[in-house]
C-alpha cells in the first residue's frame, strides 16, 4: 500500500514532466520564457557547488527559527493551559496576529536588526509559532475529563497530570502543527531573504531572477519545494518514534 501511494505521484510527476520537455522542444520556447526539465537539471548541475552554500544558509535559518518557534510555541500553549485568564487575553491576540503579512514586516526587522541572520530567523519563527502554539493549545485542552478525574481520584499533583496525561495527549496535535510550520519555515527563510541578505536561496532567487536566468529560477524553486517535502518527512518521522502508541491505535481502527 505505501509502495502505490509513492509509486503514482511519481508516475505522474514523471509523465508530468516529459510532457513538458517535450511540448518546449516542439514549440521552441525560448528558455528565458519557459525552460524545458533538462535545461533546469542543467542548471542546477553547473551551479551546484554555488547552489549549496546558499542551501545551506537558509537551512541554518530554519533550523534556529523552528527550534525558537517550538520553544515559544509550547511554553505559550502550556501558560494558557495553566492559567484559563491566560487563555482568553492570548488566544485572541495569536488569531489577530495572523491578519499581518508578515512580509510587511520584513524590512522593519532589517531597520531594527541589520542584514544579518538575526532578521530572517524572526521572520521564520514569525510564519511557524502560530500553528504550533494555537495547535499545541488546542490538544492540552482536548484531553478527555474523564482520565484527569481518574488521575486525580488516585491522588496525582496537576504537574504528574500534565506530565503524564494533558501532554501525551496534546502530541499528535503537536507535531500537527509542527508538520505545517516545517513546511512553512523554508518560505519564511526566503521571504526574509528578499529583504535583504548576502546568502540564501531568497536572495539567489532573486538575482536569478533579475538577470533573466529562468532555468535557475526554476531550479531554486524546486530546491525550495524539496526542502520543504524533506522536513515535513522528517517531523512525520520523527512522530512515529516519539508516539508509536498512537499509529498504533490508529492502525487497529
Amino acid at each position: 500500500m505505501r509502495t502505490t501511494r509513492l509509486f503514482v505521484p511519481a508516475i505522474v510527476l514523471i509523465v508530468f514532466a516529459a510532457v513538458w520537455e517535450v511540448a518546449v522542444r516542439g514549440l521552441a520556447v525560448p528558455v528565458w520564457i519557459l525552460p524545458s526539465p533538462s535545461a533546469i537539471w542543467q542548471s542546477f548541475w553547473e551551479t551546484r557547488g554555488l547552489i549549496g552554500v546558499h542551501v545551506g544558509q537558509t537551512l541554518l535559518e530554519v533550523a534556529i527559527g523552528v527550534a525558537v518557534a517550538v520553544t515559544a510555541g509550547v511554553a505559550v500553549a502550556a501558560a494558557m493551559d495553566f492559567s484559563p485568564w491566560l487563555r482568553r487575553a492570548i488566544y485572541p491576540l495569536l488569531v489577530i496576529s495572523q491578519t499581518v503579512p508578515i512580509i510587511a514586516l520584513a524590512p522593519l526587522l532589517i531597520i531594527w536588526f541589520g542584514f544579518g541572520i538575526v532578521p530572517k530567523v524572526i521572520v521564520v519563527t514569525l510564519f511557524c509559532f502560530f500553528p504550533i502554539a494555537v495547535n499545541t493549545s488546542d490538544g492540552l485542552t482536548a484531553t478527555e475529563p474523564d482520565i484527569v478525574d481518574l488521575f486525580r481520584s488516585m491522588g496525582a499533583t496537576w504537574p504528574q497530570i500534565w506530565r503524564k496525561v494533558r501532554l501525551p495527549a496534546a502530541g499528535p496535535y503537536f507535531f500537527s502543527g509542527l508538520k505545517i510550520a516545517a513546511t512553512y519555515s523554508v518560505a519564511g527563510a526566503v521571504v526574509g531573504e528578499w529583504v535583504g541578505a548576502k546568502q540564501g536561496l531568497g536572495i539567489y532567487l532573486l538575482r536569478m531572477s533579475a538577470a533573466f536566468k529562468t532555468a535557475s529560477v526554476f531550479m531554486t524553486i524546486a530546491i525550495i519545494s524539496l526542502l520543504s517535502i524533506v522536513l515535513f518527512l522528517t517531523v512525520f518521522v520523527i512522530e512515529r518514534r516519539v508516539m508509536p502508541w498512537y499509529f498504533a491505535e490508529r492502525s487497529e481502527t
